[in-house]
């Protein structure tokens, strides 16, 4: 795996606790300044890990970073989702344009960034462990 300048590694990190602060404000009722930390954490976050590139011919691992780059599509469309709920941008066209407006919005949108960030957040525990092991276990061949 490519590594990360020093740079590259203080924005991972920056974006790892501003997706943690995030999350953690939200819940707490922050919600709307907490959203965009989260958000631009996430964006930041999942920016510079798309950046750590394989170039090695192993399928396992090239197969665990495309789960890995998945989960950082959940982790932004978390946070769009989250700002969505603390501003309520689409709320509007749901009620003007769909049938049943409020109960559709509360449906498809109102807290599924939550579902969203569990699974974006087990998608890369699994992978960055998996990812270890497959890198120690390609660097032991001889």
């Amino acid at each position: 795996m490519r590594q990360l300048n020093r740079f590259q590694n203080i924005l991972f990190l920056i974006g790892g606790a501003m997706m943690v602060i995030g999350a953690g404000f939200y819940v707490f009722g922050f919600s709307h300044p907490a959203s965009w930390v989260f958000l631009v954490g996430a964006l930041l976050f999942s920016s510079m890990q798309i950046l750590q590139a394989y170039n090695g011919d192993s399928f396992v691992i090239r197969r665990l970073r495309r789960i890995m780059i998945f989960a950082d599509i959940l982790f932004i469309l978390a946070g769009l989702l989250m700002v969505e709920n603390a501003y309520n941008f689409l709320l509007p066209f749901f009620q003007n344009h769909i049938t049943n407006g409020l109960n559709a919005y509360i449906i498809y949108i109102m807290g599924k960034w939550v579902v969203l960030l569990l699974v974006a957040a087990i998608l890369e525990v699994y992978t960055t462990h998996r990812i270890s092991h497959e890198l120690e276990k390609e660097a032991k061949k001889p």
